[in-house]
């Protein structure tokens, strides 16, 4: 038995590869198989909450700040945890979302270009 954290889309492709799966079978798995921890910074609470209910309908997470709930802070900073897969199902719908998370959705899709490019 091994468990593995993939870094990089190219590590989880080479494993899936040497275990036999087709490449269609790792088109379709990658995504799944790198875990993207990202820290946003200084959003929004209102941000924030709808940010964490996205996240939470792709079945991923996002940790804000206990002041966040009740919006007794105007701003937050947030540690999404997220695959690329669920990152990117929910780009397109924080794309459509108030209170700068437009902007956020952004530069999340633009991080996970270059996860999925294999440059970072």
């Amino acid at each position: 038995m091994q468990i593995y954290t993939f870094g990089r889309m190219q590590e989880a492709k080479d494993v899936m590869s040497e275990i036999g799966v087709t490449p269609r079978g790792i088109q379709i798995m990658a995504e799944k198989a790198v875990f993207l921890p990202v820290r946003l910074e200084n959003l929004d609470t209102r941000a924030a909450n709808i940010l964490k209910q996205t996240m939470l309908s792709q079945g991923a997470e996002a940790a804000v700040s206990a002041e966040t709930v009740n919006l007794s802070a105007s701003h937050t900073d947030v540690l999404v945890l997220a695959t690329a897969a669920q990152l990117k199902k929910a780009v397109p719908r924080l794309k459509e979302q108030p209170w700068g998370l437009r902007n956020t959705a952004q530069e999340l899709e633009k991080l996970l270009e270059k996860v999925l490019e294999g440059d970072c």
